[in-house]
């Protein structure tokens, strides 16, 4: 609990917010009981910036193998004129259209691999444009920024085409390669042809060796093919998470960082229930972060996701409870106003998580009502 503590500290533990989505009452149980520690005097509210590092803003495009996979042809042989020589000469054709389709592929390979790489480069281009806008300060919204937005999601999606050939390429490599292990199999039956003379059988050795090192090759093809695509598909959804976050920092027109689903990469426990979160649950616990709504319009989005990124960065496996926090009143009418604003307060910092990349299975929400807070308020705690 000590680095929760610092954190708050170094947050000053007040940032202000205001909200405005909806989300079913059913989802938030009524809370009473013991509030949060909280000092006597607010905490004025403090902003950290965290920027990026050039890595994190330049990126970089998705590791590519660099194997190149080009089959040595038969070795020529002169046929002895037996039955076994012309099946000889009908297998090592075999051979050679399979190498040639081998081949192909490789060539296949490699220029997807060089448009993989122009594409993710033409995208972060992009991404590193909109970052240095945002870095020096933009308007919220600033349609240029939109522009660019839209341009960086085209370029991802066609990222997304080129994992499409790739896997394309994969089937028709399997189906070479049955084609391959049916050819070794045909090889190795043509010893026991009658009719041979010895120099047919040194030919099978030959051609036996020369189809069992088509067939490495192309084992090896469709593992690196199998590696491509795996690192493209894991690259593509990091990417597609940190454009969501970056939608949101063109929306409040500042610079927040990469995706938090990037630092959530821990063991996941079950997320508890809504229901099943009580004010014993809370009662004595010291929030780690606390969003105050004494005025409109107030900008949060930067403060939470440090808070929250430095969370993940300690405890990858953390999970957070988000209670709406209402003002004891004496009028119901009133409470019950404040209630629902605070309700809506609360699911506004949800939706600001989600953008950012944190999973909603990793929060859990709850309301509650406090005789200290003068204003409705957000809490988050970390579990």
């Amino acid at each position: 609990m000590a680095w929760m503590k610092s954190s708050t500290c170094a947050l000053g533990a007040a940032l202000l917010l205001a909200g405005c989505s909806f989300v079913s009452d059913s989802l938030w149980p009524s809370l009473t009981g013991g509030d949060p520690a909280r000092s006597s005097a607010p905490a004025r509210p403090q902003r950290i910036a965290i920027q990026p590092s050039a890595a994190e803003q330049a990126g970089s495009p998705p590791a590519l193998g660099t194997s190149q996979f080009q089959p040595q042809p038969p070795t020529p042989a002169t046929s002895t004129g037996t039955f076994v020589g012309q099946k000889l000469e009908q297998l090592r054709n075999d051979l050679r259209r399979l190498q040639g389709q081998i081949g192909q592929h490789n060539t296949d390979l490699q220029q997807s691999r060089n448009i993989t790489i122009q594409n993710a480069q033409r995208y972060h281009g992009t991404v590193a444009a909109i970052n240095a806008r945002l870095q020096v300060g933009t308007t919220p919204g600033n349609p240029v920024l939109v522009q660019q937005w839209t341009a960086a999601q085209g370029q991802l999606d066609q990222i997304n085409g080129d994992i499409a050939r790739m896997n394309n390429l994969a089937n028709l490599t399997a189906a070479d390669s049955a084609m391959a292990a049916f050819l070794l199999e045909s090889t190795r039956a043509a010893y026991g042809l009658s009719g041979a003379v010895d120099e047919d059988h040194r030919q099978l050795a030959i051609l036996e060796d020369e189809v069992n090192r088509t067939v490495v090759l192309i084992d090896r093809l469709l593992n690196e093919l199998s590696d491509d695509i795996a690192r493209q598909s894991r690259y593509l959804a990091g990417e597609r998470g940190n454009l969501t976050t970056l939608s949101l920092a063109i929306k409040n027109g500042q610079l927040y960082g990469t995706s938090l689903a990037s630092r959530a990469f821990g063991v996941r426990p079950a997320a508890a229930s809504p229901a099943a979160l009580s004010s014993s649950s809370v009662a004595g616990r010291r929030p780690f972060v606390v969003i105050r709504f004494d005025r409109p319009n107030v900008a949060y989005e930067q403060a939470l996701y440090t808070a929250v990124s430095r969370a993940l960065e300690r405890r990858p496996d953390a999970t957070f409870d988000l209670v709406a926090v209402t003002p004891q009143s004496g009028r119901s009418q009133t409470g019950a106003v404040s209630s629902t604003a605070a309700r809506r307060n609360a699911e506004n910092v949800l939706r600001s998580l989600t953008d950012m990349g944190l999973p909603n299975d990793r929060v859990n929400l709850s309301a509650m009502t406090s005789a200290q807070a003068q204003a409705n308020e957000v809490h988050l705690y970390v579990r």
